[in-house]
């Protein structure tokens, strides 16, 4: 399917750009060969290292496939706009109208120009994003209390330990007093990784680093990547809760695995079970990498879910496009049936597709506090 709308998006490039434009042939094609090599990315990705999410070239050549496949896909788009509006134009004009070359120049190089600052977007060290989240029966021991979120680090040669290094030494400077990390830690095998990681050894928050899985590490051996977590000092909260405790107030913070572990003969993912035995009246956190079963959450008396997986849609406007996949949630907080659902837009992304356009990457400060308080 991939390969039939790249096919699609070459297709409309040939036909409704190059072809158009006053060039020499020799010109034409030289931009064709270029946008066909551009929009096979993911298969040089696929021969770099066997896998499409995992592409291992140098960090700047990755970040200049980005941003020729990108720019693209938004000519594309706009070129498919600009279509649209010479059709509404024909009953207004007595006929077909045309576009001047100017008008496609234009549209080449906006797309070129956005698609440079989305992946400079994507790239970044992500920007503090301070929440307060209202729980009823918060314990008033744990009013203030502080989570920092980080998910989809997708650490991968263009995330690689150098910008991993500045996330931990902003993430221990917020002092929270707990760090969840929601999923899609990495992008590769441990062997390719394994250097690029380590900095998430010096993550360091009172109540610890707990980590959950994303689809991501079943890709890339779940087994060998949840146990090098584990040596890292990240508590892995698969499957299971923890409750704690401040003097007589207490806060349950439960994990469950990826929806990708229902494929390959993996535990069944079980709500109920995992929240067997909790306190009585103590609120639960849920850390569950995607965001499509909020409302089984909600049912089962979570307090607040916090997701990540869509990376926020990745550009305003077209996000919409991720929202089926995710049960209609995408980017931010939601009110689930009395349960507040968050959505990380993501501390990183997937190397595949690295632009951001309207929904930047964040470091996300949540402050709990008693619903009504304040």
């Amino acid at each position: 399917m991939p390969q039939i709308i790249f096919g699609l998006i070459y297709l409309l490039i040939l036909t409704r750009f190059l072809w158009p434009i006053d060039l020499s042939l020799w010109v034409k094609i030289v931009a064709a060969v270029l946008a066909l090599a551009a929009l096979q990315f993911h298969r040089w990705s696929e021969l770099s290292s066997g896998s499409v999410f995992s592409p291992e070239f140098p960090r700047p050549v990755v970040a200049l496939f980005n941003w020729a496949f990108g720019a693209i896909v938004l000519l594309a788009l706009l070129l498919l706009a600009l279509d649209v509006g010479l059709l509404l134009a024909i009953p207004f004009n007595g006929g077909v109208v045309s576009a001047p070359d100017q008008v496609r120049y234009g549209l080449a190089a906006l797309a070129a120009v956005a698609a440079a600052i989305g992946v400079h977007q994507a790239m970044r060290i992500p920007p503090l994003k301070d929440l307060e989240i209202g729980i009823h029966g918060l314990p008033p021991q744990f009013d203030g209390y502080t989570i920092l979120q980080l998910t989809d680090l997708h650490i991968s040669r263009l995330f690689p330990a150098s910008w991993a290094r500045v996330v931990v030494e902003r993430s221990n400077k917020l002092g929270a007093d707990l760090i969840a990390i929601t999923g899609d830690l990495i992008d590769g095998t441990l062997d390719a990784r394994r250097t690029d990681i380590e900095p998430l050894r010096d993550l360091k928050a009172t109540d610890g680093v707990y980590v959950i899985s994303g689809n991501h590490e079943y890709i890339f051996g779940y087994d060998g990547w949840m146990a090098h977590f584990a040596a890292l000092g990240l508590l892995s909260l698969e499957n299971r809760h923890v409750v704690i405790e401040r003097e007589s107030g207490k806060l349950v913070l439960a994990g469950i695995t990826d929806r990708a572990s229902r494929r390959g003969g993996r535990p069944v993912r079980d709500l109920d079970a995992i929240l067997q035995g909790i306190p009585n009246d103590a609120p639960v956190i849920l850390l569950d990498h995607q965001p499509s079963d909020a409302r089984h959450a909600a049912k089962l008396g979570v307090a607040l879910q916090l997701s990540g997986h869509t990376h926020g849609g990745l550009i305003w406007g077209i996000d919409r496009l991720a929202a089926p996949a995710n049960a209609g949630f995408v980017s931010g907080r939601y009110n689930v049936d009395g349960m507040t659902l968050y959505v990380n837009n993501g501390t990183a992304l997937w190397p595949g597709f690295a632009i951001r356009l309207g929904r930047p990457s964040e470091l996300t400060r949540i402050t709990l506090r008693q619903a009504g308080a304040g």
